[in-house]
């Protein structure tokens, strides 16, 4: 049986991302359904539906999402983890399990460019799963599809419930012990022609490279028909 997809989905936008990233799965991808969790666009169809109450930060409303569709009965026990802004490139037998390297150097990485409840929540994180019995865990917070057991998901989310900003796929890689092969992050944040190549199996953009950058019209060019998942009415 294939896995479904799940993807969680903010309230209120057109979201030509998710739009894109349904064509890329949808050609290059092998999966069983597709559930939009939080809001469902108008033009989307052929999905499956979760509502959620979107109330709390975007990392709470995702954690409320995630857990949603673990304890949905008609979602598939294992399932792939995505985001509206990640697109498959090149067709693959089956979806890998990707991780980002120790969150150690992530942490580095991050020091030097920004702060704030992000990168608190992953030091957060790491202090769990090292009080947890993993000193040195690996990140999985890749803008990549990842493969997910809705119990030890679930097992995960318990275990982090007190963190306000849990990184949940590395909490729940480790606490499976994925393991995996290790890969660049693949977002692109410019809009100029650098950070990814034609080669790529997978891409991720913010909103600005996607709507005004290069990155963006490859992927518009690559998947320009129109997707099984989208109504016939624009």
């Amino acid at each position: 049986m294939e896995m479904d997809i799940v993807v969680p989905v903010r309230e209120g936008a057109v979201n030509e991302q998710l739009r894109y990233a349904l064509r890329s799965w949808a050609a290059h991808l092998p999966h069983g359904r597709v559930w939009v969790v939080g809001h469902r666009p108008a033009w989307a169809d052929g999905v499956q539906h979760i509502p959620t109450r979107q109330t709390g930060t975007k990392y709470q409303n995702t954690t409320l999402a995630v857990r949603a569709a673990c304890e949905h009965p008609d979602v598939s026990d294992r399932f792939l983890l995505a985001n509206d802004d990640m697109f498959v490139m090149k067709p693959l037998a089956e979806m890998p399990v990707l991780h980002r390297g120790p969150v150690r150097q992530v942490e580095t990485y991050y020091e030097a460019r920004a702060s704030g409840a992000y990168l608190r929540g992953m030091r957060e994180t790491r202090a769990l799963l090292a009080e947890l019995g993993h000193p040195d865990p690996l990140s999985y917070e890749l803008h990549v599809p990842m493969p997910v057991d809705k119990a030890g998901m679930l097992r995960a989310l318990d275990i982090g419930r007190h963190l306000d900003v849990v990184h949940k796929r590395s909490l729940y890689g480790n606490l499976a012990e994925l393991g995996g092969r290790e890969i660049r992050d693949v977002k692109v944040l410019h809009r100029a022609p650098r950070g990814y190549s034609a080669q790529d199996v997978f891409l991720s953009t913010m909103p600005d490279s996607f709507t005004a950058g290069h990155v963006g019209a490859h992927i518009r060019r690559t998947f320009a028909e129109r997707g099984p998942y989208e109504s016939r009415r624009r």
